[in-house]
């Protein structure tokens, strides 16, 4: 069942687009939209019942059926297309610079072009106060590791790193067959073979202290699968494990930040959510970094390692000298 907040926008971008192309099967107007063409006709229908006060013949947007075929014979208004709030067009504009940054793209005119027509179309629409850049996101990188990383990749030659993994909160020495560098929500990231996992894993570049390109080439083995990004980053396992949290109000980005698998709103601003996780250890730190402002309701044991490390910090602080 389509919910009211995707249905929305799709019918108020329906009527602008259909004048555009008039006659358009309905069939690549249903494929456009990402929707069944059963979808579409409900929404045709739908629209046949709006229009401007009044909502009599003549004020009621009218559409044409031809064969298969639609075509918008009155408009009531709504031929102007939706607009970016303020807030959507930062992010894109933040998204495209970052592509344009990115090494490795073929087209970066086209890029260009099209930061280009969104900046202009932007306008006065962009919030005061807000920098569109990658800045504040792409400066932890350490000096010279995109570089090398970059070089690396073009010329298929193994690279040593020292490399922070946060979900274990260590750091490890690893030597990695580059097989590209890739661009996710804004981040860099180097995909390649780890000889020391004896698979295929994703780097972040911000999270490399040192590189060597190393003198021997790359040999990531024949089978050595791409990672599939197109559904994004994080794709939890049907058999990690889950936590039930509550939320209060300064924590709930959270549920902004991470994929969760159920949010419900509680009284005051405060939410509950489930989410999985991969290793209990981060999730430990995760809690406890928010200082009181997330309660574990589930699993019993996670709530049992937050108590207790949370128990053995106390302890050494109490032993720790006055000043």
């Amino acid at each position: 069942m389509t919910s009211a907040t995707e249905r929305l926008p799709r019918l108020l971008a329906l009527v602008p687009y259909l004048l555009s192309r008039p006659g358009i099967p309905i069939a690549d107007a249903a494929a456009d939209f990402g929707v069944t063409e059963q979808q579409l006709r409900k929404d045709l229908e739908l629209l046949w019942m709006c229009g401007l006060p009044g909502y009599g013949p003549g004020d009621l947007i009218d559409l044409s059926f031809e064969s298969d075929s639609i075509t918008v014979t009155y408009d009531a208004g709504m031929r102007r297309p939706l607009r970016l709030t303020a807030s959507e067009a930062t992010a894109l504009l933040v998204a495209l610079r970052a592509l344009a940054d990115t090494p490795g793209i073929t087209d970066t005119d086209a890029v260009q072009r099209t930061l280009a027509k969104v900046e202009n179309a932007v306008g006065q629409a962009r919030p005061a106060g807000v920098v569109v850049g990658l800045e504040g996101r792409e400066s932890a990188v350490r000096p010279g590791v995109r570089a090398s990383v970059q070089d690396a990749t073009t010329r298929r030659r193994a690279l040593w790193m020292r490399y922070y993994t946060a979900s274990r909160d260590e750091i490890s020495e690893r030597t990695v067959d580059p097989m590209r560098l890739l661009l996710i929500d804004g981040r860099s990231y180097l995909e390649a073979w780890c000889r020391s996992a004896s698979g295929v894993r994703l780097f972040r570049l911000d999270r490399i202290d040192e590189v060597e390109v190393l003198g021997e080439p790359a040999r990531p083995p024949s089978d050595a699968e791409p990672t599939d990004v197109s559904a994004g980053l994080f794709r939890p396992l049907p058999d990690q494990p889950s936590a039930e949290l509550e939320l209060e109000p300064d924590a709930r980005w959270i549920a902004e930040y991470y994929p969760v698998d159920e949010l419900v709103e509680l009284p005051r601003g405060r939410a509950r959510v489930r989410m999985r996780y991969s290793d209990r250890s981060w999730m430990v730190r995760l809690v406890l970094g928010q200082g009181g402002q997330v309660r574990v309701i589930s699993p019993p044991e996670l709530a049992r390692d937050v108590r207790q490390r949370a128990e053995d910090a106390l302890t050494r602080a109490r032993h720790l000298p006055s000043t």
